[in-house]
């Protein structure tokens, strides 16, 4: 009955065949009074059924109200549910990534792709293009995957633009992306690069990888060859440029907010001081590198970059 109540109050024919308020007729004059006209026993014995369904009549809406808690209450529970769902899945999905389970990983965060939410989405933008880049991926997966990520990327910034991660993940995707669509494409994505990353590390001053990040843009667009540089201003007017001292700005900001988070930074410490001339310092930073302890396929590839370096410096004097 309860349920009855509740879908009665929300069908228009209903209320228009039971106008209400039902108990205000007769009931009460203008001024309160008991009402105009009498009623005969036969007349309230032949309404006595009336009576009874004005008062069930009556009951309905408290009823309805009760059932609305009753369903109020459920969808509580079930969008409780569902955010610690998200939740748990959240922390698998990251002690995978902690763990270096990239296929397993990559086929945990699969399964949510049809997901809304921005946080699983920019994780699986990740985790696509961390399997784009195993060694064991063709070319043709990789392009696929590539893309692929992207798309997971876009979404979670669609749906949350306040995501620093997803302003990352964006950047990052879209300068994969660059290396299928030409040189043109490439330099044109650049300021959309840069943009995001920025708008990475305003909304989340504390993250390292962002900082780092821009830094490696600097980097990159400060020892752009001569001849890309002649493309670029012929295809843009205004073409991407920065130099080698931005570029080490954001390395050493990236080291200041989370010191030694990554092989790759100090790497590239030293390479920005041998590019400005100071090889004591470069030395310095290159000897961190070739000393940080090695985790991954990439450690071990920036170690012996690091040592390289290094020795042309002993051969060099």
């Amino acid at each position: 009955m309860a349920l009855a109540a509740r879908f009665w109050r929300f069908l228009p024919w209903a209320r228009a065949v039971f106008p209400g308020p039902w108990l205000s007729r007769g009931v009460a004059g203008s001024r309160g009074q008991c009402c105009t006209w009498r009623l005969r026993g036969s007349e309230v014995m032949g309404n006595l059924g009336s009576v009874k369904r004005s008062l069930l009549f009556s009951a309905l809406p408290y009823l309805g109200f009760e059932t609305f808690q009753v369903f109020s209450q459920a969808a509580v529970v079930h969008a409780t549910a569902k955010v610690f769902r998200v939740e748990e899945i959240l922390e698998q999905a990251d002690y995978l990534y902690e763990s270096g389970e990239t296929e397993k990983l990559y086929q945990l965060l699969t399964q949510y792709k049809e997901s809304e939410d921005a946080e699983l989405l920019w994780r699986l933008a990740r985790a696509s293009r961390d399997i784009a880049q195993l060694s064991g991926t063709s070319e043709e997966e990789k392009k696929l995957l590539v893309y692929e990520a992207l798309e997971y990327a876009k979404r979670a910034l669609e749906k949350n633009e306040s995501s620093f991660a997803a302003h990352k993940w964006y950047a990052i995707c879209i300068s994969d992306v660059g290396d299928y669509e030409g040189i043109k494409a490439k330099i044109a994505n650049a300021y959309i690069i840069k943009e995001h990353f920025e708008k990475a590390i305003e909304l989340n001053p504390k993250d390292a990888t962002s900082i780092h990040l821009m830094g490696i843009w600097c980097y990159t667009f400060a020892e752009i060859p001569w001849y890309q540089r002649r493309i670029a201003k012929m295809l843009f007017a205004t073409p991407p440029s920065s130099t080698y001292e931005e570029a080490l700005g954001y390395f050493h900001r990236a080291e200041q907010v989370d010191p030694n988070f990554y092989s790759k930074n100090l790497l590239l410490l030293g390479k920005t001081y041998l590019k400005l001339h100071n090889k004591k310092l470069a030395a310095f930073w290159l000897m961190k590198a070739k000393d940080y302890p090695a985790h991954t396929e990439e450690d071990k590839q920036i170690q012996t970059e690091a040592a390289q370096l290094l020795t042309g410096f002993s051969d060099k004097n």
